[in-house]
């Protein structure tokens, strides 16, 4: 049995309908690739309807869910906020590895990024940028952990 996943993408355009996103398939494939059942990707607003998002994907039994977007430094970039809220707990090495691997691979601005990762209930919560690279470099540092991590969330043996 699988492990169930969820991908929240936070885009006030995309969710109007201005462009398509580009982000969302690509978290949905690296998930799908490390053996999680998961769906199409939301698209939401950011703000609140990220945070509605989140929790339906909680609620609904998923283990994991990676959110895209609305990490920036705009007035309307609220994930972190709206994601923090919501968590039992934060787990900072996550977010910090993913800022910390950007400036290594050499994008200066991965320091801006506001992502944060936590835990509600038995589901690790991760903020990636909304950018490709930025959801590529931040995929690079969760493809070792994360079958691990959403395994530890619930208890499960080292």
């Amino acid at each position: 049995m699988s492990l169930h996943a969820a991908v929240v993408v936070a885009s006030n355009r995309a969710a109007a309908g201005v462009y398509e996103d580009a982000t969302g398939p690509v978290i949905v494939d690296f998930l799908r690739g490390l053996g999680f059942a998961v769906e199409a990707a939301a698209v939401v607003p950011d703000g609140e309807p990220v945070g509605h998002a989140i929790i339906a994907a909680a609620e609904a039994g998923a283990r994991v869910v990676l959110t895209t977007g609305g990490t920036g430094l705009t007035p309307t970039d609220r994930t972190p906020e709206v994601t923090r809220s919501l968590l039992d707990y934060e787990v900072p090495g996550i977010a910090e590895a993913i800022r910390a691997h950007g400036v290594s691979v050499g994008v200066p601005t991965a320091i801006l990024s506001r992502g944060v990762a936590g835990v509600i209930g038995s589901c690790l919560v991760v903020n990636l940028p909304g950018s490709r690279g930025g959801v590529r470099d931040g995929l690079a540092v969760l493809g070792p952990v994360l079958v691990h991590a959403a395994e530890q969330v619930v208890g499960s043996d080292h």
